[in-house]
């Protein structure tokens, strides 16, 4: 069975390389802080201590990082990914960058003699942990199907949108909608309850209605008890809806929803709730209506 090794082992990164281990596969992991990474030891990962040395004699190297910088930065230099990588593997990007930067890094690796496939993913913590995401695929169709029994242990569904750089667009698109979604049940809460009307009520209610969405159902909790473990990170949605509205200008387009939550969520990051999961938006305007 061949080797395969995967760099960044942080909420996301970690949980789905103990999936691959867990299914049998042998995994060399790397991450800049190596003790986040020392927990898949006891799954039999082995530990690499560049991402040249994971990735040596991998079929597949998987990436799952915060930003295109903190890939980039993995990538070069005599110790980086890209002076192990062997003739003919595959660079699996799951981190989430906008299009011109994976057709960027498509071009590194594909110079350096492998062959590169974008594919972020849509889903947080649980079904990361669950095998559930849902893999947003870009890159050629040979290299797609040569990830997919990998991709079928990381999630329940891949959509491959096209060549390189797709799937990145795909995953801001489907980022958009989560986060206008979670500010427009934060505002439909705060409107009900500002004319008195109970919040669980307010819960139940869209839990009822057509718009429900399984967001309600797993961050309803949160709402109701005022507390904000992160699953997916205000500060990461921030970054994602600040790439979306880049590229939504750079096409020439107006999505005045995508501003005003770029807006929204950039605010809250800055009020100190970049750390908390993105429901917590519904703090941010709440403290604004408060302070008015």
């Amino acid at each position: 069975m061949n080797k395969l090794a995967w760099i960044g082992t942080g909420y996301m990164g970690l949980p789905m390389a103990r999936n691959l281990l867990q299914a049998g596969y042998p995994v060399h992991v790397y991450n800049r802080t190596e003790d986040k990474a020392r927990p898949l030891t006891e799954n039999g990962a082995v530990l690499a201590s560049s991402p040249r040395e994971a990735a040596q004699g991998s079929e597949i190297v998987f990436v799952m990082l915060t930003k295109g910088s903190a890939v980039q930065a993995v990538f070069e230099g005599e110790e980086g990914l890209l002076a192990g990588l062997e003739a003919g593997s595959v660079v699996v990007n799951m981190s989430t960058i906008a299009p011109e930067e994976a057709q960027g890094f498509a071009r590194q690796v594909e110079q350096a003699g492998g062959h590169y496939v974008d594919a972020p993913v849509s889903g947080s913590v649980g079904p990361a942990e669950n095998g559930q995401l849902v893999i947003l695929a870009g890159g050629r169709a040979e290299a797609v199907t040569l990830c997919q029994p990998f991709f079928d242990i990381l999630g329940k569904k891949t959509i491959r949108f096209g060549e390189v750089g797709a799937g990145s667009s795909a995953k801001l698109s489907i980022n958009l909608l989560l986060g206008v979604m979670a500010q427009g049940i934060s505002e439909s809460l705060l409107i009900g309850e500002s004319a008195g009307l109970d919040r669980a009520q307010l819960i139940e209610m869209i839990g009822e209605s057509a718009v429900n969405t399984p967001m309600l159902a797993g961050k309803k909790d949160m709402w109701m008890n005022e507390e904000f473990p992160a699953a997916f990170m205000v500060s990461l949605l921030s970054k994602d809806l600040g790439l979306l509205t880049a590229e939504a200008k750079r096409q020439g387009l107006e999505l005045p929803l995508a501003e005003a939550a770029d807006r929204t969520y950039a605010d809250a990051v800055r009020s100190g709730r970049g750390e908390l999961d993105m429901a917590a938006v519904w703090l941010e305007l709440k403290e604004r209506n408060e302070n008015r």
